[in-house]
């Protein structure tokens, strides 16, 4: 059996009607009223996700650079000891002194 309208009228009482009726008369108000509000806030929201995105986006770009020129020194330090003979890196100048 369906329910009727007479048992959700008796299970919601006075106070249950009173404001199921003032929702349903109050509802083409409210509604502008929240979409009003509602829009700044979700716009702000949004513009502070892309505010953050182009600054991280910009923070890593960075630290890419950064990388590639520790990348760049390693690659050359490894060059150089490449070039230098082992037994001329080995001649240090307080060895110098004492053979001379």
């Amino acid at each position: 059996m369906a329910p009727k309208i007479s048992d959700f009228v008796e299970d919601a009482g006075a106070p249950g009607i009173i404001a199921s009726i003032g929702a349903v008369l109050l509802a083409p108000v409210i509604i502008p009223v929240v979409a009003g509000i509602g829009k700044p806030i979700a716009k702000s929201i949004i513009k502070g996700g892309i505010v953050a995105y182009e600054k991280s986006r910009g923070a890593f770009a960075e630290l890419g650079e950064t990388w590639e020129d520790i990348v760049a020194e390693a690659k050359a330090e490894l060059a150089e000891s490449k070039e230098t003979p082992a037994f001329e890196a080995a001649n240090s100048p307080a060895d110098n002194a004492t053979e001379g």
